[in-house]
């Protein structure tokens, strides 16, 4: 635990990628296996179960630092962080036993405490904390919370493993997709070609696209691209192997009894294939909003009443895989060939459909079909070189994403919330307001858009001009005025506005504007009849 402790300081310590490379690679190389493959699967996403919540582990604390629990959450609302705060108000105990128990103990600590008594996992969780150092107490509070995060890529994570082992880094990627169990598998296992080819349900890593990030002429003739609609979905690879079937999305869930619907058609699909698309809400011929489809994503039994209201249809742009082979390789013209001939051949159609291609002569025609997204609720095109082969991770040259410009809105700041991590001193978070009747009404928060400098700027005006505290929230004095963008907008019945928007962050200060002259509800509400969607 001490090493990993160390391993999560030192990353925190640097934004240099290639010191941060270098500390992984000196981890792998030093750490026992077991607590490899924990690493790994912590900074790949994949956490323990949380047993117990932050509530109680502020009781917890208190009483480890013997105060009074209103003190435990005063410091928290200073510090921001829970993690860090039980870490800093737990003092060291010079004469504690020094433990050098590992990283992998710790996580069977964590789960084992499912098992336990009330009472006893009190007890268990102080006697871990008086053991550790301030560091250790920080990184074990952040694996036991649904918090934990670590500035470090996932890319970065394979990167490093296949400079240890010698491997190319889009093997690695491969082997450490799919359902692997960390508790169980072994380092040998998770990083053996053999097993990968073992499991029947193993995906590909996928291929992801930059921003367009020139004019869009310079790609050169319109002859060599492929336009795609860009759908916001659920992008998934649809897998058939050996009479089993499997659905995984993008985040490497198997989400397979999500749609029956699907599902149904994995007898007509032959052995052998594996389609990358995207999974959208469908009805009545028209692509449903995202949060439509979040309806279902987040129900542990999906109804007949909701296969009805929200049904669904996947839009496969690629193949990946065709009659058991990997054809990755292939150029995109001829894996597209070979994907409508088994959507067509085999029947799929309509609920497994080929993406439709957008025709057009030159790119001024392209340009402006693309003023057409919001119409069928798409986020702009897909652009994609008929000659590409199907990559690993996000690479730049062959695959664009050439989206709409987002929608915009000015609001002005009502709350502030300090962040976490290395911001948990500064307030970064913060929730706006649009003008109704006279009267600020919240629609959105935001943490994501500032510079750095700007965020210590309005971290000390927010200092200056708070006016209530609701525990770590501030109430500020209503006058900075920020642009807000956005990609969708519906109605809801959470918001005071009645609204919500979908990836909402800020554009920019805008330090020319005064507060009377931000946006209105009745701006908003103009959005949402022109793009949004009505129903709860």
């Amino acid at each position: 635990m001490k090493e990993f402790a160390q391993l999560f300081y030192q990353l925190d310590q640097t934004t240099k990628t290639t010191e941060k490379l270098k500390i992984l690679v000196q981890y792998f190389k030093t750490a026992s296996n077991k607590d490899k493959v924990w690493m790994i699967s912590l900074f790949m996403g994949k956490r323990p179960k949380r047993i117990i919540n932050s509530t109680k582990m502020r009781e917890y604390a208190a009483k480890a630092a013997n105060i009074p629990l209103w003190l435990m959450e005063e410091c928290y609302s200073i510090a921001g962080d829970l993690s860090e705060t039980i870490s800093l108000i737990i003092p060291n105990d010079d004469k504690r036993i020094q433990q050098n128990n590992s990283l992998s103990y710790y996580i069977s600590f964590i789960k084992d405490l499912e098992l336990k008594s009330e009472e006893d996992r009190e007890t268990l969780v102080i006697e871990a904390w008086k053991s550790m150092d301030a560091t250790e107490r920080f990184v074990f509070n952040k694996i036991t919370s649904a918090t934990f995060r670590v500035g470090v890529s996932q890319t970065l994570v394979t990167k490093a493993l296949a400079k240890y082992t010698g491997e190319a880094q889009p093997t690695i990627t491969h082997r450490l997709m799919g359902n692997w169990d960390p508790s169980t598998i072994t380092f040998e296992e998770l990083i053996n070609k053999e097993a990968t080819n073992k499991d029947l349900s193993h995906p590909y890593p996928f291929y992801l696209a930059y921003g367009l990030e020139t004019a869009v002429e310079e790609l050169g003739s319109i002859n060599d691209w492929q336009a795609e609609w860009k759908w916001d979905g659920i992008r998934s690879q649809i897998i058939k192997r050996e009479g089993q079937f499997f659905i995984w999305s993008r985040g490497e869930e198997l989400i397979t009894d999500k749609f029956p619907e699907i599902g149904s058609l994995s007898t007509k699909i032959p052995d052998g294939t594996v389609f990358d698309g995207e999974i959208l809400g469908f009805k009545d011929g028209q692509v449903l909003p995202f949060s439509e489809l979040q309806k279902r994503v987040g129900r542990k039994n999906i109804s007949a009443k909701i296969l009805s209201e929200i049904p669904v249809v996947v839009f496969a742009y690629d193949l990946l895989e065709f009659e058991g082979k990997d054809i990755r390789e292939l150029p995109l013209s001829e894996r597209r060939q070979k994907l409508e001939s088994i959507i067509e051949s085999k029947q799929l159609n309509p609920t497994i459909q080929v993406s439709e291609i957008v025709n057009c002569n030159n790119w001024e025609q392209l340009t402006i079909k693309r003023l057409e997204s919001r119409n069928h609720n798409a986020e702009g095109f897909m652009l994609k070189n008929k000659n590409s082969p199907y990559l690993v991770g996000r690479k730049k040259g062959d695959w664009w994403k050439w989206k709409i410009d987002p929608m915009t809105i000015d609001g002005v700041m009502i709350y502030a919330q300090a962040g976490t991590g290395r911001r948990a001193n500064l307030f970064t978070d913060y929730t706006f307001g649009v003008w109704k009747d006279g009267k600020l009404v919240t629609f959105a928060k935001a943490y994501s858009g500032l510079t750095d400098k700007e965020i210590v700027e309005i971290d000390k005006w927010i200092k200056k001009n708070t006016i209530e505290k609701f525990g770590p929230v501030r109430t500020v004095k209503p006058e900075l005025v920020f642009e807000i963008g956005f990609e969708g907008i519906q109605k809801s019945s959470r918001h005071k506005s009645g609204i919500a928007l979908r990836f909402p962050r800020i554009l920019r200060w805008r330090q020319d504007k005064k507060m009377e002259e931000a946006d209105s509800l009745e701006t908003l509400q103009g959005l949402l009849n022109q793009y949004g969607i009505q129903q709860q």
